[in-house]
């Protein structure tokens, strides 16, 4: 059962770079005006104010997630100042554990032991990309080498780490995503997230794509990149938690091009789900009826928009003698013929 998450967020504070790609306060939808208000006092008062929403009870336990920026790229005291914040509900038993996003050139012996001294626990960071071309040409400032090292020392040190990916950087391509893939899955961090590029007001990527400079994937492209590496981390053991940005009011508003749709995610879950039925129905021999089995809750996913799904399963002539059920004791993402 997941935990409940309280969001702290501290907007692009930390980030040394402006990548090409990013306005993290659109993306974020938090100003930079707001974010300089977050202190210890807003901390405990977010803190507060969650823990006293109405919840059913969950065995996930409650973390605390400062997102947004680079937290290990603060300074010392701002980091204590924010970490010891949230010490007296850990020592209380009201939150279980800490989480915080940064970048890998700022993971480092000295960025660990304050991490490990308050409690953090888990540790995002902001790969985006194993090929180092691709980092040059997004503006990212570190190198592959840093980012292997960061999840090595993280998971040395028993964090539980996470790391975040995108689709469709500038000179990104299918073969650089496969072999960033790879690498990843070497690496074996706890879990991904997978972000398709969106060219953002404000962001580098807009004056580029007003030149003609760079193109942005289309929205299938990505769906299909995004359910590729979903399916290669899968198979690896590795959790894929989320699929395209957070949307938001504010980030549809900058949104200039680019694969959005605010189901990204369940998208990429609709077209790996078809792909796992027509495997399945292509490899079943024998007369009869047959059943193709999905999870209960993945129901939507499979069908996808306007039933998408069963619309291309049939016009490929494989739903002939079917019946299709939703299993509610199915494991999800799983498809099975009997």
């Amino acid at each position: 059962m997941p935990p409940l998450v309280i969001p702290i967020f501290i907007s692009h504070q930390g980030c040394p770079q402006r990548c090409i790609f990013c306005d993290q306060h659109t993306i974020t939808g938090h100003t930079g005006l707001e974010d300089q208000s977050v202190t210890p006092v807003t901390v405990a008062e977010t803190v507060e104010h969650w823990l006293g929403r109405p919840r059913k009870e969950s065995n996930g336990g409650v973390q605390v997630a400062f997102y947004g920026g680079s937290f290990t790229g603060l300074s010392m005291q701002r980091q204590r100042e924010l970490l010891g914040a949230v010490q007296p509900y850990i020592a209380d038993g009201l939150v279980d554990s800490v989480r915080i996003s940064t970048r890998p050139d700022y993971i480092d012996a000295a960025a660990i032991r304050t991490l490990k001294e308050y409690s953090v626990s888990i540790v995002e960071l902001g790969i985006q990309s194993l090929d180092q071309d691709v980092l040059e040409a997004s503006a990212r400032g570190h190198s592959v080498l840093q980012s292997e090292d960061a999840v090595r020392l993280l998971k040395e040190k028993g964090f539980t780490v996470g790391v975040q990916i995108m689709c469709g950087l500038p000179r990104d391509s299918a073969s650089k995503l496969k072999a960033t893939a790879k690498k990843i899955a070497e690496l074996a961090p706890d879990f991904v997230r997978i972000y398709p590029v969106l060219v953002i007001k404000g962001s580098g990527l807009e004056k580029m794509y007003r030149d003609t400079a760079y193109k942005p994937l289309s929205l299938s492209r990505a769906i299909a990149l995004s359910c590729r590496m979903k399916t290669y981390f899968d198979r690896h053991g590795i959790r894929v938690v989320r699929m395209g940005l957070q949307p938001s009011k504010e980030l549809e508003d900058k949104v200039l091009a680019g694969p959005y749709h605010p189901a990204f995610g369940e998208l990429v879950i609709s077209r790996a789900l078809f792909k796992k039925s027509r495997k399945v129905l292509r490899g079943t021999t024998g007369g009869g009826e047959k059943r193709l089995s999905i999870a209960a809750a993945d129901e939507s996913a499979f069908r996808g928009p306007d039933n998408v799904s069963m619309k291309r399963l049939a016009a490929l002539g494989l739903l002939n003698g079917v019946k299709l059920v939703f299993d509610k004791e199915q494991p999800r993402n799983t498809v099975s013929v009997y």
